[in-house]
């Protein structure tokens, strides 16, 4: 089912274009010349994802002073994320991947096991985009603690 190409670092970034949460399609390619922050993560409104994307909207000044946008990405409705963004005061742009598009090109949607049960699913990732439209770097597996700290040092170097 996941027929994946592996994303290296330096690599170009895959393009897609989405629905996001300003209420338009946002293509990647056209942020080219800006950094792009580019987080993937499994749900709206849960601990983790909740926290994930609090951190990120507290620090986004400390973001843009690096010229760099933050997008959220995950396979939850433009409603859910309505929900989400106006429960906790996101000030960042999520994008409604319900078809799966941008998980599978940069091979986020995962077989993932849990307490013995197996099934697909978002693995928690982060991508940092340079404004040639290249991966800087990638963060696979992320653990939600001090992420933003770690994405932040990313964009400096």
């Amino acid at each position: 089912m996941n027929k994946s190409v592996e994303l290296n670092e330096g690599d170009p970034a895959p393009d897609f274009s989405l629905p996001s949460s300003d209420g338009e399609d946002v293509k990647l390619s056209s942020l080219k010349g800006k950094n792009v922050v580019l987080y993937f993560y499994p749900e709206d409104d849960t601990p983790g994802c909740t926290k994930e994307a609090c951190s990120f909207r507290d620090n986004l000044p400390k973001f843009e002073k690096l010229d760099a946008v933050i997008l959220g990405v995950s396979k939850d409705s433009l409603a859910s994320h309505d929900k989400f963004i106006r429960k906790y005061g996101l000030n960042f742009t999520l994008l409604s991947d319900e078809n799966l598009t941008a998980h599978k090109l940069y091979d986020t949607w995962r077989l993932k096991n849990n307490y013995g049960r197996t099934y697909w699913g978002t693995e928690r990732s982060t991508f940092v985009i340079d404004p040639e439209g290249r991966i800087k770097k990638i963060f696979r597996k992320v653990r939600v603690d001090g992420h933003d700290q770690q994405v932040l040092e990313a964009l400096k170097d």
